[in-house]
């Protein structure tokens, strides 16, 4: 039995599973992961820390396994993470994530620098604190020295595939998010990585999820416990793996990601570019993945957890929003812990509580909590809407759809029904089926439905609708409202 094995490099976690082809999963594992935060807006990541994650998977998912049952390997994760490698392959420093703000000026920077070059038009997204250019003109002026040794500018799942393989690549939509792809040159553009002082030497060629970018090395085999020779695919970025795990994949196919982060996608018969969303490929040949993300939405509660709750169960949590009342007792969060990706793009934008008064328990903060990350994903429907795409079907999965409170919430804003999958497979069981189609393990993208099974449906509450509608229009009021007052803080040197 030849077996396909997808890895995951997540946010807080690296996950790997074994999947049989005909459509059982074999095992699965996974093992945290750190998200270091030294300064306000700060993410990154050691890679090294992936990569020691990843070699104990290996082994504890095929200790058992006969020499070559893992017939290919995939590798799926957060984008678009920015790794630097020396000559010898070699981390110079922590990721810098995907949520990281620290280039706020650099962003403004490279918008007036490309005043006129079609930014949105030719890759698909705005330049924004994802983009790569921004944290590129960062590094060569907050760390100069460090930025001269840099050979290879690659993402998270990028470098577990160097590690693998030996082989320097990007996938195309690492290549897609970074801000210097020419979507319809199928390139990078010289001008782009001129104006962020890339040398486009530094980009590797973009790679497809299901292309096969190498073969496990003997000093790789040594350390995963793979066999050598072992083909590995490009792999894909996190959400559109998780995506496409999940069956979205037919045109007005909506996935709600409850996540770290937090991710809209919807799935497309063609590219929709607007300033105010992101824009994939899909795995799926032909198609696109106009999405959104939310730059702190589990992060946010576990920050809640930790700070404000002691450390308190999340079960308790939810057991203590519950007892109140859609609304959270009139109390309005947003959820900006780490400034705001789309649709509101601004990396200064920071979280706030309004509306607290000395009856309020904490409960009720837990509450509007979960009810700001569901109004943000509320606003990306609103721009789906805008653009004349309404879903025709809404999933949900992650660790946040454990919670049946929040899916409620999620629902109840949304006004659409989620389905919730039986299994809890994502990125890594996407990128295992990249893996299996690209050595002919599988027909066609259309067999994952053979691993996709709706447990439940959680419909939205009619009697709940009005007030959730009414608060969505204080939410959407409160952050323009409150921008000055946060510059006047931030001036004032509080952060």
């Amino acid at each position: 039995m030849t077996l396909l094995l997808g890895i995951d490099v997540g946010t807080s976690a690296t996950k790997a599973v074994l999947v049989d082809p005909a459509g059982r999963v074999v095992a699965q594992a996974e093992r945290p992961a750190e998200l270091h935060s030294p300064r306000a807006g700060w993410a990154e990541e050691d890679p090294g820390e992936w990569w020691g994650n990843v070699c104990e998977l290996c082994r504890e998912l095929c200790w058992h396994l006969p020499a070559g049952a893992v017939g290919a390997v995939g590798v799926s994760g957060m984008v678009p993470a920015v790794v630097l490698l020396d000559d010898a392959g070699r981390p110079l420093r922590r990721s810098i994530q995907q949520n990281d703000a620290r280039a706020e000026a650099e962003v403004a920077e490279l918008r007036e620098a490309l005043t006129g070059a079609d930014v949105l038009g030719r890759t698909g997204s705005a330049v924004t604190q994802q983009s790569v250019g921004p944290t590129a003109l960062w590094l060569a002026r907050h760390e100069p020295a460090l930025w001269a040794r840099a050979r290879t500018v690659l993402g998270s799942y990028d470098y577990v595939a160097f590690r693998l393989t030996g082989e320097r690549g990007v996938e195309r939509n690492w290549a897609l998010e970074s801000g210097l792809y020419d979507l319809g040159a199928g390139a990078f553009a010289d001008d782009l990585c001129r104006a962020a002082g890339i040398d486009p030497a530094l980009l590797p060629p973009p790679r497809r999820p299901d292309e096969v970018v190498g073969e496990v090395t003997r000093e790789a085999a040594g350390e995963t416990g793979l066999r050598a020779g072992t083909p590995v695919v490009a792999g894909s970025a996190d959400h559109v793996a998780s995506a496409f795990a999940a069956g979205v994949v037919e045109g007005g196919d909506l996935l709600v990601k409850l996540g770290s982060a937090g991710d809209i996608l919807l799935a497309s018969d063609e590219p929709l570019v607007d300033a105010r969303l992101y824009l994939d490929y899909h795995l799926v040949p032909g198609k696109f993945l106009p999405n959104g993300c939310m730059a702190a939405s589990g992060t946010f509660i576990r920050w809640f957890q930790r700070e404000l709750a002691g450390g308190a169960p999340l079960e308790l949590l939810d057991a203590e929003a519950a007892e109140g009342a859609a609304g959270a007792s009139g109390i309005v969060a947003l959820p900006y812990l780490l400034g705001e990706k789309t649709p509101v793009n601004d990396p200064a934008a920071r979280a706030a509580f309004v509306g607290l008064h000395l009856g309020h328990r904490r409960g009720d903060l837990f509450r509007a909590v979960l009810e700001a990350i569901a109004f943000g994903f509320r606003h990306h429907l609103d721009v789906f809407a805008e653009l004349g795409q309404v879903p025709r079907r809404v999933r949900v999965t992650n660790g946040g759809a454990r919670s049946r409170l929040w899916k409620r919430i999620v629902a109840d804003v949304l006004g659409h029904p989620l389905e919730s999958l039986a299994a809890a497979q994502g990125s890594e069981l996407g990128a295992a089926f990249a893996a299996g189609m690209g050595v002919g393990a599988f027909d066609g993208w259309n067999e994952i439905d053979r691993f996709v099974e709706v447990a439940e449906t959680v419909e939205p509450d009619p009697a709940v609708r009005e007030r959730y509608d009414e608060l969505y229009a204080a939410y959407r009021e409160l952050y323009p409202a409150l921008e000055p007052v946060l510059e006047a803080v931030r001036r004032a040197g509080a952060g």
